[in-house]
Protein backbone atom coordinates (compact mmCIF):
# COMPACT_ATOMS: atom_id res chain seq x y z
CA UNK A 1 0.00 0.00 0.00
CA UNK A 2 1.26 3.38 -1.00
CA UNK A 3 1.86 6.04 1.81
CA UNK A 4 2.19 8.42 -1.07
CA UNK A 5 4.08 11.21 -1.88
CA UNK A 6 6.76 13.47 0.44
CA UNK A 7 3.71 16.04 0.87
CA UNK A 8 1.51 13.48 1.96
CA UNK A 9 3.76 11.75 3.81
CA UNK A 10 4.02 14.42 5.82
CA UNK A 11 0.53 15.18 6.36
CA UNK A 12 0.15 11.54 7.15
CA UNK A 13 2.88 11.92 10.09
CA UNK A 14 1.24 15.06 11.48
CA UNK A 15 -2.51 13.95 11.88
CA UNK A 16 -2.50 11.95 15.19
CA UNK A 17 -6.08 10.15 14.11
CA UNK A 18 -4.07 8.53 11.39
CA UNK A 19 -1.21 7.73 13.76
CA UNK A 20 -3.70 6.16 15.99
CA UNK A 21 -5.46 4.01 13.50
CA UNK A 22 -1.71 3.35 11.86
CA UNK A 23 -0.95 1.69 14.93
CA UNK A 24 -4.05 -0.19 15.24
CA UNK A 25 -3.27 -1.35 11.94
CA UNK A 26 0.36 -2.36 13.05
CA UNK A 27 -1.41 -4.73 15.49
CA UNK A 28 -3.70 -5.95 13.11
CA UNK A 29 -0.90 -6.76 10.72
CA UNK A 30 0.88 -8.59 13.87
CA UNK A 31 -2.04 -10.60 14.31
CA UNK A 32 -2.40 -13.54 12.02
CA UNK A 33 -5.83 -14.58 11.12
CA UNK A 34 -5.81 -17.25 8.31
CA UNK A 35 -9.04 -18.77 7.39
CA UNK A 36 -7.92 -21.42 5.59
CA UNK A 37 -5.83 -22.54 8.40
CA UNK A 38 -8.24 -21.52 10.93
CA UNK A 39 -5.52 -19.30 13.06
CA UNK A 40 -6.79 -16.33 14.51
CA UNK A 41 -10.24 -15.75 13.52
CA UNK A 42 -11.77 -15.33 16.53
CA UNK A 43 -8.95 -12.81 18.26
CA UNK A 44 -9.23 -10.60 15.52
CA UNK A 45 -12.87 -10.05 15.15
CA UNK A 46 -13.11 -9.21 18.50
CA UNK A 47 -10.12 -6.38 18.21
CA UNK A 48 -11.96 -4.83 15.59
CA UNK A 49 -14.84 -5.19 17.55
CA UNK A 50 -13.14 -3.02 20.63
CA UNK A 51 -11.53 -0.52 18.39
CA UNK A 52 -14.97 -0.08 16.41
CA UNK A 53 -17.04 0.04 20.27
CA UNK A 54 -14.01 2.79 21.00
CA UNK A 55 -14.97 4.92 18.23
CA UNK A 56 -18.64 5.26 19.18
CA UNK A 57 -19.67 2.05 16.96
CA UNK A 58 -22.21 -0.14 17.86
CA UNK A 59 -21.18 -3.26 17.28
CA UNK A 60 -21.90 -7.17 16.94
CA UNK A 61 -19.95 -9.86 16.37
CA UNK A 62 -21.35 -13.29 15.18
CA UNK A 63 -19.53 -16.82 15.24
CA UNK A 64 -22.63 -18.83 14.80
CA UNK A 65 -21.16 -19.12 11.10
CA UNK A 66 -17.40 -20.31 10.22
CA UNK A 67 -15.25 -17.15 10.88
CA UNK A 68 -17.05 -14.22 12.89
CA UNK A 69 -18.77 -11.99 11.36
CA UNK A 70 -18.44 -8.14 13.15
CA UNK A 71 -21.21 -5.57 12.35
CA UNK A 72 -20.61 -1.71 13.33
CA UNK A 73 -22.92 0.85 13.06
CA UNK A 74 -22.52 4.54 13.22
CA UNK A 75 -25.55 6.28 13.15
CA UNK A 76 -26.95 9.15 11.90
CA UNK A 77 -28.92 12.16 14.14
CA UNK A 78 -31.08 12.53 10.97
CA UNK A 79 -34.18 11.15 10.68
CA UNK A 80 -33.96 11.05 6.78
CA UNK A 81 -30.36 10.07 7.10
CA UNK A 82 -29.81 7.16 4.18
CA UNK A 83 -27.54 4.52 4.55
CA UNK A 84 -24.05 3.64 3.21
CA UNK A 85 -21.92 0.00 4.41
CA UNK A 86 -18.67 -0.41 3.73
CA UNK A 87 -17.73 -4.17 3.29
CA UNK A 88 -14.58 -5.43 4.43
CA UNK A 89 -12.59 -8.68 5.37
CA UNK A 90 -10.08 -9.12 8.21
CA UNK A 91 -8.73 -12.67 7.12
CA UNK A 92 -5.63 -12.90 4.92
CA UNK A 93 -3.95 -15.45 3.16
CA UNK A 94 -1.17 -17.97 4.34
CA UNK A 95 2.69 -15.88 4.25
CA UNK A 96 3.93 -19.25 2.35
CA UNK A 97 7.85 -19.79 2.99
CA UNK A 98 8.34 -19.85 -0.93
CA UNK A 99 7.24 -16.26 -1.29
CA UNK A 100 9.55 -13.15 -1.60
CA UNK A 101 9.48 -11.27 1.46
CA UNK A 102 12.09 -9.20 2.72
CA UNK A 103 10.56 -8.42 5.80
CA UNK A 104 8.65 -10.19 8.07
CA UNK A 105 4.74 -10.51 6.70
CA UNK A 106 3.46 -10.14 10.11
CA UNK A 107 5.12 -7.03 11.27
CA UNK A 108 4.23 -3.63 9.99
CA UNK A 109 7.02 -2.22 7.76
CA UNK A 110 7.35 1.53 5.96
CA UNK A 111 9.96 1.83 3.19
CA UNK A 112 10.25 4.63 0.37
CA UNK A 113 6.78 5.35 0.75
CA UNK A 114 4.95 1.95 0.82
CA UNK A 115 3.12 0.12 3.41
CA UNK A 116 4.63 -3.99 3.86
CA UNK A 117 2.47 -6.42 5.90
CA UNK A 118 0.44 -9.17 5.20
CA UNK A 119 -2.99 -7.56 4.94
CA UNK A 120 -2.07 -4.54 4.60
CA UNK A 121 -3.96 -3.93 1.09
CA UNK A 122 -5.80 -6.85 1.26
CA UNK A 123 -7.92 -5.94 3.40
CA UNK A 124 -7.17 -4.76 6.80
CA UNK A 125 -5.39 -1.17 5.76
CA UNK A 126 -8.63 -0.71 4.22
CA UNK A 127 -10.24 -1.00 7.75
CA UNK A 128 -8.52 1.16 9.55
CA UNK A 129 -8.17 3.62 6.34
CA UNK A 130 -11.89 4.12 6.51
CA UNK A 131 -12.29 4.06 10.16
CA UNK A 132 -9.88 7.29 9.93
CA UNK A 133 -11.94 8.86 7.73
CA UNK A 134 -14.77 8.02 9.83
CA UNK A 135 -13.39 9.85 13.00
CA UNK A 136 -11.83 12.41 10.77
CA UNK A 137 -15.40 13.25 10.01
CA UNK A 138 -16.69 12.93 13.57
CA UNK A 139 -14.42 15.11 14.75
CA UNK A 140 -14.74 17.70 12.62
CA UNK A 141 -18.50 18.13 11.70
CA UNK A 142 -19.81 16.24 14.54
CA UNK A 143 -23.03 14.26 13.34
CA UNK A 144 -22.93 11.90 10.39
CA UNK A 145 -25.01 13.25 7.63
CA UNK A 146 -25.48 9.09 6.82
CA UNK A 147 -25.93 6.07 8.54
CA UNK A 148 -22.55 4.36 8.04
CA UNK A 149 -22.54 0.25 8.49
CA UNK A 150 -19.20 -1.76 8.63
CA UNK A 151 -19.75 -5.07 7.72
CA UNK A 152 -16.65 -7.80 7.80
CA UNK A 153 -16.41 -10.82 7.14
CA UNK A 154 -13.07 -13.37 8.05
CA UNK A 155 -13.34 -16.43 5.03
CA UNK A 156 -13.21 -13.53 2.25
CA UNK A 157 -9.86 -15.12 1.29
CA UNK A 158 -11.70 -18.97 1.27
CA UNK A 159 -14.71 -17.71 -1.14
CA UNK A 160 -16.20 -16.09 1.98
CA UNK A 161 -17.14 -19.10 3.35
CA UNK A 162 -20.59 -18.59 5.26
CA UNK A 163 -20.99 -14.84 4.10
CA UNK A 164 -24.38 -15.18 2.27
CA UNK A 165 -25.62 -17.17 5.77
CA UNK A 166 -25.01 -14.25 7.38
CA UNK A 167 -26.05 -12.11 4.60
CA UNK A 168 -29.42 -13.71 5.11
CA UNK A 169 -29.42 -13.41 8.68
CA UNK A 170 -29.20 -9.65 8.84
CA UNK A 171 -31.03 -8.89 5.11
CA UNK A 172 -33.52 -6.43 6.87
CA UNK A 173 -31.18 -4.36 8.25
CA UNK A 174 -28.63 -4.42 5.27
CA UNK A 175 -31.00 -4.22 2.66
CA UNK A 176 -32.53 -1.11 3.06
CA UNK A 177 -28.93 0.80 2.09
CA UNK A 178 -28.11 3.19 -0.28
CA UNK A 179 -24.93 2.66 -1.19
CA UNK A 180 -22.32 -0.57 -0.61
CA UNK A 181 -18.90 0.36 -0.92
CA UNK A 182 -16.18 -2.81 -1.61
CA UNK A 183 -13.33 -3.46 -0.18
CA UNK A 184 -10.88 -1.40 -1.65
CA UNK A 185 -10.27 1.21 -3.81
CA UNK A 186 -8.01 0.91 -7.09
CA UNK A 187 -5.39 3.62 -8.53
CA UNK A 188 -4.09 2.36 -11.36
CA UNK A 189 -0.41 2.80 -13.10
CA UNK A 190 -1.30 6.47 -14.30
CA UNK A 191 -2.54 7.15 -10.46
CA UNK A 192 -5.83 7.39 -11.73
CA UNK A 193 -8.77 6.06 -9.64
CA UNK A 194 -10.88 3.31 -10.98
CA UNK A 195 -14.43 2.13 -10.51
CA UNK A 196 -15.17 -1.10 -11.84
CA UNK A 197 -18.26 -1.55 -13.68
CA UNK A 198 -18.25 -5.82 -12.56
CA UNK A 199 -16.47 -8.51 -11.07
CA UNK A 200 -16.38 -12.32 -12.56
CA UNK A 201 -17.25 -14.92 -10.53
CA UNK A 202 -15.90 -17.89 -9.63
CA UNK A 203 -16.45 -21.66 -9.04
CA UNK A 204 -14.02 -24.29 -8.02
CA UNK A 205 -13.43 -27.79 -7.79
CA UNK A 206 -11.11 -30.71 -6.80
CA UNK A 207 -9.43 -33.45 -8.59
CA UNK A 208 -8.52 -36.44 -6.75
CA UNK A 209 -7.14 -39.53 -8.42
CA UNK A 210 -6.26 -42.86 -6.11
CA UNK A 211 -4.68 -45.18 -9.05
CA UNK A 212 -3.81 -48.15 -6.52
CA UNK A 213 -3.39 -48.88 -2.85
CA UNK A 214 0.22 -48.55 -2.85
CA UNK A 215 3.11 -46.29 -4.95
CA UNK A 216 4.47 -48.61 -6.98
CA UNK A 217 8.10 -48.97 -8.96
CA UNK A 218 8.82 -46.74 -11.80
CA UNK A 219 9.66 -49.65 -13.57
CA UNK A 220 6.30 -50.45 -14.64
CA UNK A 221 5.64 -46.95 -16.04
CA UNK A 222 5.55 -48.42 -19.13
CA UNK A 223 2.52 -50.32 -18.61
CA UNK A 224 1.25 -48.96 -15.33
CA UNK A 225 -0.88 -45.79 -15.54
CA UNK A 226 -0.10 -43.42 -12.67
CA UNK A 227 -2.07 -41.23 -10.73
CA UNK A 228 0.05 -37.97 -11.96
CA UNK A 229 -0.14 -38.58 -15.51
CA UNK A 230 -3.94 -39.39 -15.18
CA UNK A 231 -4.79 -36.15 -14.00
CA UNK A 232 -2.22 -34.22 -15.77
CA UNK A 233 -3.71 -35.55 -18.80
CA UNK A 234 -7.02 -34.92 -17.90
CA UNK A 235 -6.49 -31.19 -16.83
CA UNK A 236 -4.88 -30.34 -20.16
CA UNK A 237 -7.83 -31.74 -22.21
CA UNK A 238 -9.64 -28.63 -20.51
CA UNK A 239 -8.19 -25.83 -22.42
CA UNK A 240 -5.61 -25.89 -25.23
CA UNK A 241 -2.43 -23.88 -25.48
CA UNK A 242 -4.05 -20.50 -26.07
CA UNK A 243 -6.08 -20.71 -22.72
CA UNK A 244 -9.48 -21.53 -24.52
CA UNK A 245 -11.57 -23.86 -22.76
CA UNK A 246 -12.24 -26.94 -24.76
CA UNK A 247 -15.01 -27.99 -22.86
CA UNK A 248 -18.43 -28.14 -24.77
CA UNK A 249 -21.15 -26.04 -24.22
CA UNK A 250 -19.27 -23.82 -21.76
CA UNK A 251 -19.27 -20.30 -24.21
CA UNK A 252 -22.73 -20.89 -26.02
CA UNK A 253 -24.09 -18.95 -23.10
CA UNK A 254 -21.55 -16.21 -22.65
CA UNK A 255 -23.08 -12.52 -22.72
CA UNK A 256 -20.74 -10.53 -24.83
CA UNK A 257 -20.16 -7.23 -24.38
CA UNK A 258 -21.91 -3.87 -25.97
CA UNK A 259 -19.55 -2.53 -28.27
CA UNK A 260 -19.76 0.63 -25.45
CA UNK A 261 -19.04 -1.58 -23.00
CA UNK A 262 -15.95 -2.74 -25.21
CA UNK A 263 -14.56 0.42 -26.51
CA UNK A 264 -14.54 2.08 -22.82
CA UNK A 265 -12.29 -1.17 -21.71
CA UNK A 266 -10.07 -0.53 -24.57
CA UNK A 267 -10.08 3.21 -24.05
CA UNK A 268 -9.26 3.41 -20.06
CA UNK A 269 -8.14 -0.02 -19.26
CA UNK A 270 -3.78 0.82 -18.89
CA UNK A 271 -3.35 -3.10 -20.05
CA UNK A 272 -1.22 -4.78 -21.97
CA UNK A 273 0.95 -7.35 -22.48
CA UNK A 274 4.52 -5.34 -21.78
CA UNK A 275 2.70 -3.84 -18.25
CA UNK A 276 1.81 -7.17 -17.19
CA UNK A 277 5.44 -8.58 -17.87
CA UNK A 278 6.98 -6.18 -15.99
CA UNK A 279 4.54 -5.91 -13.16
CA UNK A 280 4.98 -9.56 -12.39
CA UNK A 281 7.78 -10.05 -14.11
CA UNK A 282 6.77 -12.87 -16.39
CA UNK A 283 8.89 -15.24 -17.58
CA UNK A 284 6.64 -17.21 -19.52
CA UNK A 285 4.95 -15.63 -23.05
CA UNK A 286 1.54 -13.77 -22.96
CA UNK A 287 -1.27 -16.29 -24.01
CA UNK A 288 -1.97 -13.25 -26.60
CA UNK A 289 -0.17 -9.99 -26.91
CA UNK A 290 -2.83 -8.51 -28.79
CA UNK A 291 -4.77 -5.81 -27.00
CA UNK A 292 -8.34 -6.00 -27.92
CA UNK A 293 -8.08 -9.77 -27.48
CA UNK A 294 -6.34 -9.89 -24.33
CA UNK A 295 -8.65 -7.08 -22.80
CA UNK A 296 -12.12 -9.00 -23.96
CA UNK A 297 -10.44 -12.23 -22.88
CA UNK A 298 -9.64 -10.87 -19.73
CA UNK A 299 -12.96 -9.08 -18.84
CA UNK A 300 -15.90 -11.06 -20.70
CA UNK A 301 -14.61 -14.52 -21.02
CA UNK A 302 -14.10 -17.86 -18.86
CA UNK A 303 -11.12 -19.07 -18.04
CA UNK A 304 -10.58 -22.38 -16.38
CA UNK A 305 -6.82 -22.29 -14.04
CA UNK A 306 -4.94 -24.36 -12.08
CA UNK A 307 -4.78 -23.03 -7.94
CA UNK A 308 -2.56 -26.12 -7.37
CA UNK A 309 -1.33 -29.64 -8.16
CA UNK A 310 0.03 -32.03 -5.16
CA UNK A 311 1.74 -35.64 -6.43
CA UNK A 312 4.53 -38.06 -6.54
CA UNK A 313 7.73 -37.55 -4.47
CA UNK A 314 9.19 -33.76 -3.88
CA UNK A 315 12.09 -34.46 -1.48
CA UNK A 316 15.50 -34.61 -1.68
CA UNK A 317 17.30 -36.78 -4.06
CA UNK A 318 14.93 -39.33 -6.32
CA UNK A 319 12.45 -41.53 -5.76
CA UNK A 320 11.44 -44.17 -8.65
CA UNK A 321 8.16 -44.29 -7.84
CA UNK A 322 4.67 -44.39 -9.82
CA UNK A 323 2.91 -42.03 -7.53
CA UNK A 324 -0.44 -43.76 -6.35
CA UNK A 325 -2.45 -40.54 -5.53
CA UNK A 326 -2.59 -36.47 -7.21
CA UNK A 327 -4.86 -33.67 -6.64
CA UNK A 328 -5.67 -30.63 -8.28
CA UNK A 329 -7.73 -27.69 -6.78
CA UNK A 330 -8.90 -25.86 -10.25
CA UNK A 331 -11.44 -23.00 -10.56
CA UNK A 332 -13.61 -21.31 -13.57
CA UNK A 333 -13.75 -17.63 -13.70
CA UNK A 334 -17.36 -17.08 -14.67
CA UNK A 335 -18.75 -14.13 -16.72
CA UNK A 336 -22.51 -13.15 -17.63
CA UNK A 337 -24.53 -15.67 -18.89
CA UNK A 338 -22.94 -18.82 -17.01
CA UNK A 339 -24.21 -20.76 -14.37
CA UNK A 340 -22.14 -22.61 -12.01
CA UNK A 341 -23.81 -25.65 -12.18
CA UNK A 342 -24.02 -26.00 -15.34
CA UNK A 343 -20.19 -24.60 -15.99
CA UNK A 344 -19.41 -27.82 -13.31
CA UNK A 345 -21.88 -30.66 -15.53
CA UNK A 346 -20.39 -29.55 -18.48
CA UNK A 347 -16.91 -29.99 -17.23
CA UNK A 348 -18.10 -33.65 -16.10
CA UNK A 349 -19.51 -34.49 -18.56
CA UNK A 350 -15.98 -33.68 -20.50
CA UNK A 351 -13.99 -35.50 -18.39
CA UNK A 352 -16.25 -38.83 -18.19
CA UNK A 353 -16.50 -38.36 -22.28
CA UNK A 354 -13.03 -38.38 -22.71
CA UNK A 355 -12.23 -41.69 -20.81
CA UNK A 356 -11.18 -39.10 -17.77
CA UNK A 357 -13.91 -40.48 -15.42
CA UNK A 358 -11.64 -42.36 -12.87
CA UNK A 359 -12.12 -39.19 -10.20
CA UNK A 360 -12.46 -41.30 -6.43
CA UNK A 361 -13.16 -37.85 -5.69
CA UNK A 362 -14.85 -34.92 -7.28
CA UNK A 363 -15.16 -32.04 -4.77
CA UNK A 364 -17.41 -29.05 -6.17
CA UNK A 365 -17.90 -25.74 -4.29
CA UNK A 366 -20.29 -23.56 -5.80
CA UNK A 367 -19.09 -20.34 -5.45
CA UNK A 368 -20.22 -17.16 -7.23
CA UNK A 369 -19.74 -13.55 -7.19
CA UNK A 370 -22.13 -12.62 -9.13
CA UNK A 371 -21.58 -9.98 -12.06
CA UNK A 372 -23.09 -6.11 -11.46
CA UNK A 373 -25.21 -5.13 -13.69
CA UNK A 374 -23.98 -3.58 -17.09
CA UNK A 375 -23.31 -0.23 -15.22
CA UNK A 376 -21.48 1.33 -18.69
CA UNK A 377 -24.02 -0.29 -21.17
CA UNK A 378 -26.45 3.03 -21.21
Amino acid sequence: MVVSDNNQLQKFENDDVAQYYFEILRQLIAKKSIFAQQIGLAEVANYLGDIFTEAGAEVTIDDTCTAPFVLARFKSNRPDAQTIIFYNHYDTVPADDDQPWSSNPFELTVRDGYMYGRGVDDDKGHITARLTAVQKYCREFGDFPVNIIFIMEGSEESASVGLETYLEKYADELRGADLLVWEQGISNAKGQIEISGGTKGIVTFDMIVDSAKVDIHSKFGAVIESASWYLLNAIASLRDETGRILVDGIYDQVIEPSERELSLILEHANLDADNLKTLYGLNLPMLTRDKEKLVRTLFFEPAITIEGISTGYQGQGVKTILPAKAQAKMEVRLVPGLEPKDVLQKIEQHLQQNRWSWFTHWAKRLIVVICLPQLFSM
